[in-house]
């Protein structure tokens, strides 16, 4: 099973990516964790790394650079893992399309259906925290990194709609599930940690394993109310 945590910067990902692994390898379950890209091609790592700086270039260079480099990750990173067992990407397809949107200023479905043709790619569970930018700027400005040009206020309260906007354009585009929710409060992470866990325990079972390019029955879940 591929996993994967999307969301702005201080939503809670790396708080809920540790703490899954955490209690998947206290089950026994051998999840691993992976970064977003490859960067195994060096022009698509040159161009995505502009990108990550806030230069947008031109656009169908990006797109190029985005899609070689997620069918190298797919190829030649995640399939590997894959064979040891769950994986789990913190950042990956909705946060490539999101930055892809951000920086040219286009409507972030037509990023999300051309990224989501890399089938092999394709999470069985996406998980999008939707914590609000407010408190996401709050936990951003305790840490002691340079501020990212995603990580100011304006650029993030965008980056949260498309997010929203990516995860419906995701599930239109594969049939696969997005789970929505904030990670703001401990009974959040709780409730965060016993949904993925369910899908990764159901994940082990041969009789309910799928393909990462078979549609999820139902598309969508949330947590609460």
């Amino acid at each position: 099973m591929l996993l994967a945590l999307e969301g702005i910067a201080g939503a809670g990902k790396s708080t809920l990516r540790d703490q899954l692994l955490a209690t998947a390898h206290a089950e026994g379950i051998p999840l691993s964790h992976i970064g977003q890209c490859s960067w195994l091609s060096h022009s698509a790592t040159r161009t995505l790394i502009r990108l990550r700086a806030g230069h947008g270039g031109d656009e169908q260079e990006a797109i190029e650079a985005a899609t070689q480099d997620l069918a190298l990750h797919s190829r030649f990173n995640i399939a590997v893992a894959l064979t040891e067992g769950p994986v789990l990407a913190d950042r990956f397809t909705l946060s490539t399309a999101c930055l892809l949107a951000l920086l040219h200023q286009q409507p972030v479905d037509a990023y999300v259906e051309r990224l989501a043709e890399q089938t092999q790619a394709r999470p069985q569970l996406t998980v999008l925290l939707t914590t609000e930018p407010d408190i996401c700027h709050t936990r951003i400005t305790r840490r002691a990194t340079e501020r990212r040009f995603t990580e100011h206020p304006e650029a993030a309260a965008r980056l949260a709609d498309l997010y929203n906007e990516a995860a419906d354009a995701w599930t239109k585009a594969t049939g696969l599930p997005v789970l929505k929710h904030p990670c703001m409060t401990h009974a959040d992470l709780e409730a965060l940690v016993d949904a993925c866990m369910e899908d990764l325990r159901s994940a082990g079972s041969p009789k309910n394993r799928k393909r990462a390019d078979e549609p999820a029955p139902d598309a969508s879940r949330s947590l609460g109310p």
